[in-house]
């Protein structure tokens, strides 16, 4: 018999619920199975999931298939239509003990083929205590899943159910523990993390989290947040940009694009001079910020002049990081019934985004030689600055360790310190 085999797809939401459900896994003693946790974010995330699950069963022939995550969730006959697949179980049911109890007990007959129920019946987000993955410095914390929002675009809700937030006390007991733990970074972490505190008594805000956080639990070197939605920044997150060093100067926001007739058609809640003011007010506040930001090249109908505005919106954010997605048309979505944008023209838009994105990466760490950066050491010669930039060492160094260090120079995508 041999350990389960995990699959991940799609984002570090799924990458740490891929963590848990190890651990679930482990307790339940299940053996001798495969778990491929799915994304449905786009159609070619859907084809890429289908492709691994076929070649896991080839390399695996003897094992039991297990199909997880937003795709599964989504579109559960997909893959329970497959002859690869064993079992077919959703968001909510990954996340449950008695699920891996059920399939570990005995997967035939004891456990059904497919459990998926319905997503947008679930009313809580419970705090997976696991203890961060991928590297011994950096924790990830669960605080929010799912989303109130209907994006054209954007089939996850569907995946991730309705907008639910984990309380206030779990959160800072979880960062208090990885922290006696020796973790010098915790991310917060979800799929519409700005919503966090809208389900809960008194509907607290995300920057109220934040300050609880940092005044609770002191000995926490850094905090960093994940990708948010500018328009929903509250007052206190606001302060906590201004006021504390210890929440780190740099944030991933969810812009999509930068025409106002093409944030409309998306069903997006804010326009581009609403991004280009919160971007200043930030900078403003924490000169030091950088920021990354999703941008969708092709979506329906945009025209030149509607692409132009996005590319123009790049500098106008000083944008550094940017996670550019040609449009894929996602079935079950509003967009896809929408005029689309010829194949080619969209590879090419995406691939100018990319451009000036590389631009901006080069400008960020030419900016950076001769300054001095707190470096979080994720190996013993890899770390990241405060903003998240690479910084690769010539001298070995303690993984984990947070190190004071001047930049020497750089790379075309890394700072270097001699």
């Amino acid at each position: 018999m041999t350990a389960p085999i995990f699959s991940n797809h799609g984002c570090r939401l799924n990458a740490y619920e891929t963590e848990a459900m190890k651990d679930l896994a482990a307790q339940a003693g299940l053996q001798n199975a495969v778990v491929v946790n799915t994304c449905a974010v786009t159609a070619e995330a859907v084809r890429k999931a289908r492709q691994d699950i076929r070649k896991l069963r080839k390399a695996n022939p003897n094992a039991r298939l297990i199909v997880t995550g937003c795709a599964a969730q989504t579109e559960p006959d997909t893959f329970a239509k497959m002859d690869e697949v064993d079992a077919v179980i959703g968001n909510t049911e990954k996340m449950a003990g008695a699920t891996w109890q059920g399939l570990a007990a005995d997967f035939i007959g004891a456990s059904e083929a497919v459990q998926v129920d319905d997503i947008m019946s679930v009313k809580e987000t419970a705090g997976h205590l696991i203890d961060g993955f991928g590297t011994r410095s950096r924790a990830y914390v669960q605080v929010q899943n799912g989303c109130d929002h209907r994006c054209t675009f954007c089939i996850i809700p569907y995946g991730r159910g309705n907008s639910r937030s984990v309380p206030a006390g779990v959160v800072v007991d979880q960062i208090k523990r990885l922290v006696d733990k020796g973790f010098n970074e915790v991310v917060l972490t979800g799929v519409d993390l700005t919503s966090w505190g809208a389900d809960l008594p008194s509907t607290p805000k995300l920057g109220d989290l934040v300050m609880r956080i940092l005044r609770l639990v002191p000995d926490l070197p850094r905090l960093r947040i994940s990708s948010i939605d500018s328009i929903e920044v509250d007052e206190n997150l606001m302060q906590a940009i201004a006021t504390e060093q210890r929440l780190m100067p740099h944030l991933h926001l969810s812009l999509q694009h930068g025409d106002d007739m093409i944030l409309k058609r998306m069903k997006r809640r804010h326009l581009r001079d609403d991004a280009i003011q919160f971007a200043q007010e930030a900078r403003k506040l924490r000169p030091d910020m950088t920021f990354g930001a999703d941008i969708i090249a092709g979506f329906p109908t945009e025209t030149e002049t509607m692409f132009e505005n996005s590319l123009k919106l790049v500098e106008e954010c000083d944008l550094t990081w940017l996670h550019v997605f040609p449009y894929s048309a996602r079935q079950g979505t509003p967009a896809a019934r929408m005029p689309a944008v010829n194949g080619t023209l969209i590879k090419a838009r995406a691939a100018k985004l990319r451009a000036a994105g590389e631009a901006q990466v080069a400008k960020h760490l030419k900016a950076q030689k001769g300054r001095e950066h707190h470096i979080l050491m994720e190996s013993d010669t890899m770390g990241r600055t405060e903003q998240f930039t690479e910084t690769r060492f010539t001298r070995p160094q303690i993984e984990g360790s947070v190190v004071f260090a001047t930049i020497t120079g750089h790379g075309t995508s890394h700072l270097t310190v001699d």
